[in-house]
């Protein structure tokens, strides 16, 4: 036991790092559920159309994190190595991939968004509804493209900030974000104070205007902290970066861009599956996914501090201290996510009482809720061994964990369910997210093998 629990500093270094993540994604989804209370005032189609368009974003949102985390790996060595330089390069290659990605995902969804959204839309309701939140989602969709560029640059220097141990102020940067949204979510999507009153239209401006303001304390703070973190000097003066560093940040960078966006579009795929037995899954999902959004942040939080701390560590050339820390950062990683499981389960009943909408929907909720919170140490585990795998470079064996694994299992298993059984959409989440015992098992064999302790920054 005593291999798996720290003392006393190694929890304070521990929770250094991941709290302010924490509360970064903690408020940002408690805002979430505002914005999900607010728009479901609205109406059932409001909400699901939010959700629908929220869930292709979520593709994007991922193939950004995954293109910067690549680098980003190197970021968190080259900075416990310290090679300022090296820090800098990571940063322009981030800033780069990002705003390309950025402008292409921009033209997809803006040509089509109709076709995307509408493959949410085949279950049982009425083409009345249908229709209301396909023109729902569609509009919201095309406002919220507006924000695409502000969130890759704001992921950029966020997550070079994060890698080199400065967490707050990315928090600080989304809280103050988080609160613009709020507000405006407020004035815009009721009307209230004079404003014009835009329903979900109104949540998704007052979105992209967050994303700026957040784009903008990042980029004010780092360059006038320059001493603080100096490989934001002569960062813009070229976007020249040596091109075998390029390569290798490319090479990195590649397999956790097709992880997350394949990631993202297999749990799409699984909601879409879902949907197709009933609309009504799709408003009872969004109300799930964010209680869990908001009480999972204690282990998403923790899986981003492994990466970093253990990064750092690597880049020292100590994998056996790596090794150490890795084991106890993941078994506190579990224990959070029994202690939120149990929470999650414990509230099911009450939670989807907030939503003004149908008690069928409620009642799916609740019980989509039950099923989520008691796999949520599951996950915990999981996701901390991703990011102990992936801190040592080793993004090849994570896309086959993360994503071939839901490519493989888990969509297949949806689709069958839902295209050729009679079972409810409770079962089929049951019997599809059960599968992460498995992943549990494999997760596990990679990381006491120690194959991922690499220092990748020794050159």
């Amino acid at each position: 036991m005593k291999k798996y629990i720290g003392d006393r500093a190694f929890y304070k270094m521990v929770l250094m790092v991941a709290v302010p993540i924490m509360v970064q994604n903690g408020i940002s989804n408690f805002v979430s559920l505002l914005d999900n209370l607010m728009i479901g005032g609205v109406g059932t189609n409001a909400l699901s159309g939010v959700a629908i368009s929220n869930q292709l974003m979520f593709v994007y949102y991922l193939l950004i994190f995954g293109a910067s985390a690549g680098a980003g790996i190197f970021t968190a060595q080259y900075y416990g190595k310290g090679d300022t330089e090296g820090v800098r390069n990571t940063f322009r290659f981030k800033i780069v991939a990002n705003t390309i990605l950025s402008a292409l995902s921009i033209a997809i969804f803006a040509l089509a968004s109709d076709t995307l959204i509408g493959l949410f839309l085949k279950g049982e309701g009425s083409p009345e509804d249908a229709a209301e939140t396909l023109a729902i989602g569609r509009d919201y969709m095309s406002i919220m493209l507006a924000g695409l560029i502000p969130v890759g640059i704001s992921n950029a220097y966020a997550g070079t900030l994060r890698d080199t141990g400065q967490t707050r102020v990315p928090m600080f940067a989304a809280v103050i974000a988080i609160f613009v949204n709020l507000i405006g979510n407020a004035l815009l999507i009721y009307g209230l104070l004079g404003f014009p009153e835009l329903g979900a239209a109104g949540a998704a401006l007052a979105t992209v205007i967050s994303r700026f303001v957040e784009m903008g304390v990042l980029i004010v703070y780092t360059a006038t902290h320059s001493k603080k973190h100096p490989f934001i000097v002569g960062a813009f003066r070229n976007f020249r970066i040596p091109p075998a560093l390029a390569m290798r940040f490319a090479l990195k960078s590649l397999p956790l861009m097709a992880n997350e966006t394949l990631w993202a579009l297999g749990q799409t795929t699984m909601n879409q599956c879902y949907s197709y037995r009933s609309l009504s899954a799709v408003a009872a999902l969004n109300i799930e996914s964010t209680i869990w959004n908001l009480l999972g942040v204690s282990f998403l939080a923790m899986g981003e501090a492994v990466g970093i701390v253990i990064g750092q560590i690597l880049g020292t050339g100590d994998t056996e201290r790596a090794k150490d820390t890795a084991a106890k950062m993941r078994a506190f990683t579990v224990a959070l996510g029994v202690f939120f499981g149990l929470l999650m389960v414990a509230i099911s009943p009450v939670f989807p009482l907030l939503y003004k909408t149908s008690d069928e929907v409620r009642a799916m909720a609740s019980s989509f809720i039950v099923v989520y919170g008691a796999l949520m140490p599951l996950y915990a585990y999981t996701h901390a061994s991703y990011f102990t795998i992936r801190a040592g470079g080793n993004t090849l064996i994570t896309f086959i964990f993360d994503s071939c694994f839901v490519w493989v299992l888990s969509v297949p298993t949806a689709f069958i369910l839902s295209r050729f059984t009679g079972l409810s959409v409770l079962y089929m989440i049951i019997i599809v997210q059960s599968l992460e015992i498995i992943k549990c098992v494999i997760g596990g064999g990679m990381v006491l093998s120690g194959i991922w302790a690499k220092n990748i920054v020794r050159e």
